[in-house]
């Protein structure tokens, strides 16, 4: 699937894995072409208290973890399901740090690469009056797919802003394939240096027409 995208989400006890803090729920739906064709989500039983005021934003309990599979086999599964495919997440350094560190406690790798839709936003509508997720769906009229700070409902409201924003850059940018290797380096261009890519991304298209009209 070479323009295939997984987009991650994760439900943890806190805010970060050297703190000690676990994956409580994860999902991950895969996009092809904007659209998702495949979803995986899972609770996982990680062997750690959840905190109550975590329990109120995500109505997740000890009881409902206590139930779940170990994380180990969770993630070993999540990873099977994403294979090679490169990842996108919403504030991606936080959901990047816990598939590492999971995955290590589960003994796999991470390979992924990973774009942030945080950082995309903000480089795509500055005039957003919040780059949070639920802002930004409501500020553009997505579908909420479900219980907000849940994985699964998370992940899709992800990968529905992911859409806009590949809609976006090809209807407004002129950015033919605005596939992930695109994305990631959108994210890293600062705001002085958008005008310089997107003429970069129009010339390369306007060339691959070229060669193929030949």
């Amino acid at each position: 699937m070479p323009s295939a995208i997984a987009v991650i989400d994760f439900e943890t006890s806190g805010i970060s894995p050297s703190l000690g803090d676990r994956a409580t729920e994860v999902a991950v739906v895969i996009t092809e072409q904007g659209q998702v064709v495949d979803r995986f989500q899972s609770l996982m039983n990680a062997g750690v208290h959840i905190p109550s005021f975590i329990t109120q934003l995500t109505g997740i309990t000890n009881e409902m973890v206590a139930c779940a599979p170990r994380a180990e086999a969770v993630m070993r599964d999540a990873a099977r399901f994403v294979g090679a495919v490169p990842m996108v997440a919403h504030n991606a350094s936080f959901d990047r740090r816990f598939w590492a560190s999971e995955l290590a406690l589960a003994g796999l790798e991470a390979p992924h690469a990973f774009a942030c839709t945080v950082l995309l936003s903000r480089r795509l509508y500055p005039q957003a009056p919040s780059h949070k997720l639920g802002v930004l769906v409501d500020l553009f009229r997505l579908p909420r797919t479900g219980q907000a700070h849940r994985a699964l409902a998370d992940a899709e409201m992800a990968a529905e802003l992911l859409g806009r924003i590949q809609h976006d850059l090809r209807t407004q940018h002129g950015v033919a394939r605005p596939d992930h290797g695109v994305l990631m380096e959108l994210q890293r261009c600062s705001r002085q240096q958008l005008p310089r890519f997107f003429s970069t991304q129009r010339a390369a298209a306007s060339e691959t027409f070229s060669s193929s009209a030949l």
